[in-house]
């Protein structure tokens, strides 16, 4: 699906409306004093569990930390590596940044994503469109591969 062509949230499967609302109610949890900008994020894994993060912003920026990256690694801390779809929610349905992306691809070949805003549009996409030539661990030759 093209950002150009949103579609109401309302209007997606309900596995994908429950990812949104996921990304919603995490949204609401972000901590984002410095730029106003609140961005909620929600990962479903193969085990059908779904992990939330807000992104937590710090008066140090650099050691601010994504919505998305917040979702994935509560996933990775649980154990519960296979991600299989993540939808991130913002004002103007923004996509994730560089740094999310590459994370993603750490832990997904494969990773459906929908884009939300606040006004209830929507947009999918995918990682490999988010992202199409990431820097893949195979890159690391003579270190083993991660399980």
């Amino acid at each position: 699906m093209d950002p150009n062509n949103r579609v109401a949230v309302k209007d997606l499967s309900p596995e994908w409306r429950e990812l949104v609302e996921a990304a919603r109610v995490a949204r609401e949890m972000a901590y984002a004093p410095y730029s106003r900008f609140s961005v909620g994020a929600a990962v479903r894994t193969a085990s059908g569990t779904v992990y939330t993060g807000g992104n937590i912003e710090n008066g140090v920026f650099g050691l601010t930390v994504c919505a998305e990256r917040v979702a994935i690694w509560k996933a990775i801390s649980a154990g519960d590596r296979d991600l299989r779809a993540l939808a991130v929610l913002t004002d103007t349905g923004a996509t994730p940044c560089g740094s999310c992306r590459q994370v993603m691809a750490e832990f997904a070949k494969e990773l459906p994503v929908v884009i939300a805003d606040t006004d209830g549009r929507a947009w999918r996409t995918s990682l490999a469109e988010l992202l199409p030539h990431a820097f893949p661990r195979t890159n690391l030759s003579g270190r083993p591969e991660l399980g």
